[in-house]
């Protein structure tokens, strides 16, 4: 059981879901919120609310520090297949070749 008062566990998670959004403050979707704050209030066992405040956290963290991690450690991760294929060839050491294009 987490020993973080649930205020704290709250601000976390918002915190968590400022860092996952890709979209500035004004277009984020509001959706996750509204559903939070629902679920806060009509929580009735404040254990049961710790816990899964403190494991959708725990989830979300979990989820961006693996999107990171894909992004530093996997360089053609996001790619589409034509960049792939240059960026494993220049990895290589080698040059694709220029494609023959009809006119």
């Amino acid at each position: 059981m987490s020993s973080e008062p649930i205020t704290h566990l709250y601000r976390s998670l918002l915190r968590e879901l400022r860092l996952v959004s890709q979209q500035p403050r004004s277009k984020r979707n509001l959706t996750p919120i509204v559903q939070l704050r629902s679920l806060v209030a009509s929580s009735s066992s404040p254990q049961a609310l710790s816990k899964t405040l403190l494991e959708t956290r725990d989830f979300l963290r979990s989820s961006r520090i693996h999107a990171e991690l894909l992004k530093r450690y996997n360089p053609i991760h996001g790619m589409s297949e034509e960049e792939r294929i240059v960026a494993t060839a220049n990895r290589v050491g080698l040059n694709t070749p220029i494609e023959y294009k009809e006119e």
